[in-house]
């Protein structure tokens, strides 16, 4: 902030006792400019905030889209894995059949 003041403007009558009406005027103003330079840092930092949320959600939106890839991914492997993992119990059940009938027949193998 700045430091504004009404020194060195003093134009007042020596015989009034009080502020004169362009000092009033000048401490108005400063304080006006005080709150606009507070209003513009305010929203220089809320400007900075949502750029850094951008960042954020767009960041957000990389992952989604990575880990969306990598799920399709792992659901097709997934689904691999159970049709490989039915065909091999299919096949050892074969297998069992095979070698119970055997043994039961009393075949040698």
């Amino acid at each position: 902030m700045t430091d504004r003041s009404a020194k060195g403007l003093n134009n007042s009558d020596p015989a009034t006792s009080g502020p004169s009406d362009i000092e009033l005027a000048t401490r108005r103003l400063a304080a006006a400019l005080d709150g606009l330079e507070s209003a513009v840092e305010r929203r220089r930092e809320a400007d900075n905030a949502h750029d850094e949320m951008a960042a954020q959600i767009q960041a957000l939106g990389n992952d989604r889209s990575r880990l969306a890839h990598e799920l399709d991914g792992t659901l097709v492997r997934s689904r691999t894995l159970e049709r490989t993992n039915r065909e091999i119990a299919q096949r050892l059940d074969v297998a069992i059949d095979t070698i119970r009938s055997v043994i039961d027949s009393g075949e040698p193998a």
